[in-house]
């Protein structure tokens, strides 16, 4: 842990005031993990168990750049689709209202016109319906002329990636897991839907109006748990370890090691998906967020620094550069999810200690 005393100090500093319960991390390199470590408890009270290295959260929002990004670049690399594909082209639902031009390239660079979120839960219930309610939600923007982080355009993608492959996303996702699991310690998690054995070790989200109780292992996002916790947007659960061996694989792949292409992509798909959007005021590349002086990384990331959030207090940053990433997760929405502002600064602040230790 030497080096990482001021990042343990601000985490430290986010439970003392309450921006989460408790929290794991795994910061290292292409070659191996550096600093492991959890603090505080799964829940505010006094005998709730302890967070743990091996602690299982929601990862939300990490589900579109772990799961899907890399589903989607598999298949890209099996020539079973291609970027600029129309998405239309995969589903027939897609039509009318100026939706003709938008491709896969388009809801990976969250550009398609789709709002940021809508309540689908509340009028359709299983992967079908939802994805159908999401290809008829209007366009609110002209395709392409802007960027809006939208939910809505990676349930699509999650569905196109299903048709074109004939399995489901988890499916899909287990052959990558199981993969990397091969290489991480005997605790290594990377999953939707955690079986009932693993609810001891996972950390509680919210307590859901919608469903009327705690979730535990039941995704938190609420158009995911209509999908039946399996979705291009939500829905995937991990320890910080895996998360972070996902991490060494991807700076390994991008290195050119055969057996991390193999687990992910080629380096040459890689780079094509960490390519800057074209598209006017975007901070993205398809599927992951990129480094900004506003990003949730902080100040201290070069420019080729890659990454994404997610909305329960998850984040993985990768920097390729510096040969190194920073997971760290929490269940900062516990009991009751409120604005993230608190979080964000805490993000930005540990990222900036996590690279002044690594830079020393």
């Amino acid at each position: 842990m030497s080096g990482f005393e001021r990042a343990r100090e601000i985490l430290e500093a986010g439970i003392s005031g309450g921006v989460f319960p408790g929290c794991a991390v795994d910061v290292g390199s292409a070659a191996s993990a550096a600093w492991q470590d959890a603090f505080g408890r799964l829940t505010y009270e006094d005998d709730a168990a302890p967070a743990r290295v091996s602690t299982v959260y929601d990862l939300a929002s990490l589900t579109k750049p772990v799961a899907t990004a890399t589903l989607a670049m598999r298949l890209v690399e099996a020539r079973a689709l291609a970027l600029d594909d129309a998405l239309a082209a995969h589903n027939p639902l897609w039509r009318g209202g100026g939706r003709e031009p938008v491709t896969l390239r388009d809801l990976l660079e969250h550009a398609s016109g789709l709002p940021a979120w809508a309540p689908l839960w509340q009028r359709g219930c299983g992967a079908e319906q939802v994805a159908a309610l999401a290809a008829r939600t209007p366009l609110e923007y002209e395709p392409r002329t802007r960027s809006v982080y939208s939910d809505l355009g990676f349930i699509l993608l999650g569905a196109a990636l299903e048709r074109t492959a004939g399995a489901p996303l988890d499916r899909q996702f287990a052959q990558v897991a199981a993969s990397l699991a091969a290489d991480a310690p005997a605790d290594f998690v990377l999953t939707y839907r955690p079986s009932a054995l693993q609810a001891p070790s996972i950390a509680p989200t919210r307590v859901a109006d919608s469903r009327g109780r705690l979730l535990v292992g039941e995704v938190d996002d609420d158009n995911a748990w209509a999908m039946g916790g399996v979705a291009g947007h939500a829905g995937l659960f991990g320890t910080a370890g895996a998360v972070g061996a996902f991490a060494r694989a991807v700076l390994r792949a991008l290195a050119g090691d055969a057996r991390a292409e193999r687990q992910i992509a080629s380096a040459a798909t890689l780079r094509a998906f960490l390519a800057p959007s074209g598209v006017p005021g975007s901070s993205r590349s398809l599927g992951w967020d990129l480094m900004r002086p506003s990003s949730s990384c902080g100040s201290r990331m070069p420019a080729s620094a890659f990454g994404h959030t997610g909305f329960t207090g998850t984040s993985l940053w990768i920097d390729p550069a510096g040969d190194f990433y920073a997971v760290l997760l929490s269940n900062r929405v516990y009991p009751k999810a409120g604005p993230g502002d608190a979080m964000q600064a805490l993000r930005r602040a540990f990222h900036d200690a996590v690279a002044a230790a690594i830079g020393e």
